[in-house]
């Protein structure tokens, strides 16, 4: 059975860092990529964001335009955790960030909707 357990969170100053991290268990070979999304507190209702991805094999991560240059993902030698160094933080950051992973998808077909594992999240608060 696949898990996800996000951990790292807390409340940070704007322009500072956080290290998220994401452990990753029982993860079958027909799933190639981890990515983090995150969805801002009062939008409970509403999807999440994507963040950005990363192909377990290559060690390759894409990232969404507003994070871009700030949050770098990266996996460690036995793929079983995959970290969001998050630089640059700013009061919209603030989100609980989650780690999700679907079958078969590399990470360009990655979107919220195609995950079908999930982690519970992490809140990230940015603030002064």
């Amino acid at each position: 059975q696949v898990q996800l357990v996000e951990s790292g969170g807390g409340h940070v100053e704007p322009g500072g860092s956080l290290r998220l991290s994401c452990a990753v268990s029982g993860l079958p070979p027909d799933y190639y990529g981890i990515g983090w999304f995150r969805r801002a507190p009062g939008k409970e209702g509403e999807g999440v964001d994507d963040v950005g991805c990363i192909e377990l094999s290559s060690g390759s991560a894409t990232y969404s335009g507003s994070v871009e240059g700030r949050f770098t993902i990266t996996t460690n030698n036995d793929k079983n955790m995959v970290y969001l160094q998050m630089n640059g933080l700013k009061s919209e950051d603030t989100s609980v960030y989650y780690c999700g992973t679907g079958r078969r998808l590399p990470c360009s077909y990655f979107r919220p909707g195609a995950m079908d594992v999930w982690g519970a999240g992490t809140l990230v608060s940015v603030s002064s």
